[in-house]
């Protein structure tokens, strides 16, 4: 295994991770955004507000995702345990 297989494995972990994480992160950004514009809007200063809508958003965006996100690691994994014989050179 050369230093370049182990940077392109390091390297596509971290892609897939990017991906899967990003549906859940940018919707958590977006509702956050709009909250706090419309707390701004109505003076409506209550840290709390914030975090049902995130949690609801998020779990919407995982559920509408999820079949993405297995898709996803399961062709990373299955490319993994292909290029097995080629790492364990």
């Amino acid at each position: 295994m050369t230093e370049q297989t182990v940077i392109d494995l390091g390297l596509g972990a971290i892609w897939i991770s990017c991906l899967i994480a990003a549906p859940a992160l940018v919707s958590i950004l977006i509702t956050g955004l709009i909250v706090s514009i419309l707390q701004a809007a109505t003076q409506i200063n209550e840290q709390t507000l914030s975090f049902i809508p995130k949690i609801l958003i998020m779990t919407v965006a995982l559920a509408v995702t999820g079949p993405w996100i297995l898709e996803t690691i399961t062709h990373y994994t299955i490319g993994i345990f292909d290029r097995i014989p080629e790492i364990a050179r």
